[in-house]
């Protein structure tokens, strides 16, 4: 493992021309302290755990410091936000220092999140605060142990200095390593400039970090679109399979590696209800639970019209076609699973839909409801009372059991190993808002980042009993129901 002295930097986005980023270096902030420490994400550059521990870290983590070889710098990119092309956003408050290649041979971004204004920074400070801070550290190491491609977060550090938000908060600083920075928008913003070689200059530039099997194929832009089409399929599914809602799905906020990118207004659903939305800005519900996988398709269409000076559009709206099944496919598997099927295909939504609009008809916690479901008895005439009790139309329980019994018994399912592969799909905890909001509250309150670290190691086990944590896996209380997140969150 490395001392910071000893990590290896490199910025490969700093090569390319100037219309691409704008070299800024961070701006100093007072007195910091570390929250948290990550030491899982710490083994993805080879940063050695004791040097969290050193005045320096700090100071290195909020920008005060710059470590040797990098050269920070932030990304222009543009982006359609809710549903408007806005010409020119930009990294307003990331500064991305460079790349760190670790012993694996592996590149990793390093971003400080919150490091202070930028050129894109619109009038803002160019600040995160300590709340949003810890919800997307938070919930990126929660994505991440539910297997959910996504950002990680290495640490956050914090000052006492004052940020204005609705009211006056403190400032922090985030550190988030990613294979990739690059977005949707890094892409619009050139096609709607008619600067199609700063297009083709970036794709060549993705495609040799991440996609080098196809550099030398004669249709590399088409597969290439193809692979970003197939991740962003794949994560809608993973999203809509844990309940997840990310609030600000905007064509900025797309990852072009599929990852779970800029954690905002984040939620994950309770009562399962198809309509959730989670982002109090979203006042037509645009990034509703029910409409991210449609989202998904809307903003592909939006990357698929900047790369058409690289994909024939015929070529663009087949692929586009092929979305629908792609997701349907991905979302039925992983549902299949969460039911405890050795297979599932697109027949398996008659067993699926109904299980849905009963948890919905009866408010069922979307989470805790299929984690007990793997207590479920498929013996013949077994009424399953611990499950059929939770459920108001107990006759249409009654007739969705018998249908998934049947099911079961279709592929020779067995009670034991079905609840075993159940609990390897479904979690027992999640990154609920109370959960977070209390973290949050100690942190600003008392300066006690205990909970911080207590829902970081929990999270990273999300399907383990934990027994001590029992009470971690429970649905909101009353003075929680009604939390509500925006934009600045």
């Amino acid at each position: 493992m490395r001392k910071l002295e000893q990590l290896n930097f490199d910025n490969t986005f700093a090569r390319l021309p100037k219309t691409f980023h704008s070299r800024i270096n961070p701006t100093p902030l007072a007195r910091p302290y570390l929250v948290s420490f990550n030491v899982n994400a710490a083994e993805l550059i080879d940063l050695s755990v004791a040097e969290s521990a050193r005045e320096e870290f700090a100071q290195c983590f909020i920008g005060n410091s710059l470590l040797s070889g990098s050269e920070p710098l932030a990304m222009l990119y543009a982006g359609h936000q809710f549903g408007h092309f806005v010409s020119q956003l930009g990294d307003g408050r990331a500064i991305l220092l460079g790349e760190i290649k670790n012993s694996a041979g592996e590149y990793w971004d390093v971003q400080l999140k919150g490091a202070g204004p930028t050129p894109y920074s619109r009038n803002g400070d160019g600040r995160a605060v300590l709340r949003s801070g810890i919800r997307e550290y938070l919930c990126s190491e929660a994505m991440h142990g539910l297997g959910i491609p996504t950002t990680r977060a290495l640490c956050i550090v914090g000052s006492d200095e004052e940020v204005y938000r609705e009211t006056v908060e403190s400032a922090a600083v985030v550190t988030r390593i990613a294979q990739s920075c690059v977005r949707f928008g890094s892409f619009e913003v050139f096609y709607h400039r008619g600067q199609y070689e700063q297009i083709s200059q970036l794709a060549d530039y993705v495609i040799a970090r991440h996609f080098p099997h196809l550099e030398h194929e004669p249709e590399k832009y088409p597969l290439f679109f193809q692979q970003v089409l197939v991740r962003t399929a794949h994560l809608m599914a993973q999203w809509q399979a844990v309940g997840f809602s990310h609030g600000v799905m905007n064509t900025d906020n797309m990852s072009i590696l599929g990852l779970t990118f800029d954690y905002g207004p984040f939620g994950f659903m309770e009562t399962y209800n198809p309509g959730y939305i989670c982002n109090h800005s979203d006042h037509g519900g645009r990034y509703a639970y029910s409409e991210q996988p449609q989202v998904g398709l809307w903003n592909l269409s939006a990357l698929a019209q900047a790369l058409t000076p690289l994909v024939p559009i015929a070529k663009a709206e087949e692929l586009l076609d092929s979305y629908s099944d792609i997701y349907s496919e991905h979302y039925v598997k992983l549902m299949g699973q969460k039911l405890g099927l050795n297979y599932a295909g697109l027949e398996d939504f008659v067993l699926i839909s109904p299980l849905l609009k009963m948890m919905q008809a009866s408010q069922l916690d979307f989470t805790n409801l299929f984690r007990q479901l793997s207590q479920f008895n498929s013996a013949p005439g077994e009424k399953n009372s611990m499950l059929r009790d939770q459920f108001i139309d107990r006759a249409e329980f009654d007739e969705w059991a018998a249908a998934y019994r049947l099911r079961l018994q279709a592929e020779s399912s067995k009670d034991d190993e079905r609840k075993a592969s159940m609990n390897k799909v479904n979690p027992k905890y999640i990154l609920r808002n109370y959960l977070a909001q209390t973290a949050i509250s100690k942190a600003e309150k008392e300066r006690d980042f205990s909970e911080v670290d207590r829902l970081l190691a929990l999270l990273a086990c999300p399907f383990d009993e934990q027994a001590e944590m029992q009470a971690y896996a429970a649905s909101a209380p009353d003075w929680a129901r009604h939390i509500e997140v925006s934009c600045s969150s």
